[in-house]
């Protein structure tokens, strides 16, 4: 399985470990989760945005009070 080295400055660590302990998981735990949680998330919001795009049109229509100035 892939693996990544990386590295953070003495305050950076800290905090770093402050994080994953508050929610109660290993340090590597903590980075791998938040490395797949960041790649979900920017999924969710491209998909978000694509959806809101693809019906501006008709909530437009629906709602033309509600149209921003361009």
């Amino acid at each position: 399985m892939p693996s990544l080295d990386v590295s953070f400055t003495e305050e950076e660590l800290e905090g770093v470990r402050a994080a994953a302990a508050a929610e109660v998981k290993s340090l590597k735990q903590y980075l791998h989760d938040l490395g797949v949680r960041e790649v979900r998330r920017n999924q969710f919001v491209a998909g978000a945005t694509e959806w809101a795009d693809r019906l501006r049109g008709e909530f437009d229509e629906a709602f033309p009070d509600q149209v921003p100035p361009t």
